[in-house]
């Protein structure tokens, strides 16, 4: 099972930049990635259910990251599709309202359902050491008083709380997405975007890598005299390239976490300058 599941995500972010180079408006791409998303988990659902995992550690890896990572997009492609078929303009002052008050009430949910537990805590801080209880099946616990929502959840093939990272995840996503909507300089990143020059540039290297970019040029503050944060130059980067980095934060903890160098992308960065400055001489 590991060989399968090692591949997955690598397979979604691939389908993911096949659709973005195919010119497809939002409407149409994010009901295509909800279909296809839908359909995996399904089959995903149905191999290990029939093989199982090979160990805990598979196990843990695939309801910590592999599933709420898939089902954190789904839930995310699945509200755009929604945003984007109910909204009443293309431009405009109702369009910009319309867009704003999408942002304002995800940043109530946020702050009501999700800021103060206990459980995003201890996945915002990168720990592990209650993996085997959060990200294992058959571990939920009734006595915490959880949401009323776990007496629906598969015991088979979930845990309770890969949802709830997918729901981070899925917010993530959303609040980068929104806050591209409502940027004051939407009207020039429309035209950006729009640009054939521009629409030429995609990401070819994995999300990692440019993950691990965003937080060396926001370490060394390198991009507005280091005044502006992690999202901000998220934003910037999913603005020019359309890409989708889910929760850029986990991320960077588990990479703090990587064995050999935790700078794998910067390091060959280094290398392949020096080596074409030398072809240069």
């Amino acid at each position: 099972m590991k060989k399968k599941l090692s591949n997955v995500l690598e397979e979604v972010d691939k389908y993911e930049r096949e659709l973005s180079t195919k010119g497809n408006n939002v409407i149409e791409e994010s009901c295509k990635l909800t279909t296809y998303l839908r359909e995996l988990l399904v089959e995903l659902k149905d191999n290990i259910v029939r093989e199982g995992f090979e160990d805990e550690a598979e196990e843990i890896n695939f309801f910590k990251n592999i599933k709420p990572q898939i089902l954190g997009k789904l839930i995310f492609y699945n509200k755009v599709f929604r945003i984007e078929t109910s909204c009443p303009v293309y431009n405009g002052k109702m369009y910009e309202a319309y867009f704003t008050n999408e942002l304002e009430e995800l940043k109530q949910e946020f702050s009501e359902h999700i800021r103060n537990s206990d459980f995003y805590r201890y996945y915002r801080s990168g720990r592990t050491d209650l993996d085997c209880e959060y990200c294992m099946l058959g571990k939920i616990n009734y006595a915490m008083g959880l949401n009323s929502f776990v007496f629906e959840v598969d015991s088979n093939h979930s845990t309770y709380y890969d949802y709830k990272v997918a729901r981070i995840i899925a917010n993530e996503l959303l609040y980068t997405y929104l806050l591209s909507k409502t940027d004051t300089n939407h009207n020039s990143d429309q035209t950006l975007q729009n640009s054939e020059s521009v629409k030429e540039l995609i990401w070819t290297d994995s999300k990692n890598a440019l993950i691990e970019l965003i937080h060396a040029l926001y370490a060394v503050g390198a991009i507005s005299h280091g005044k502006v944060g992690i999202r901000k130059i998220n934003l910037a980067f999913f603005i020019l390239f359309k890409i989708h980095l889910g929760d850029i934060h986990h991320a960077f903890h588990r990479m703090k976490d990587r064995t050999g160098s935790r700078t794998a992308f910067i390091d060959q960065l280094k290398v392949s300058l020096e080596e074409y400055m030398n072809k240069n001489l």
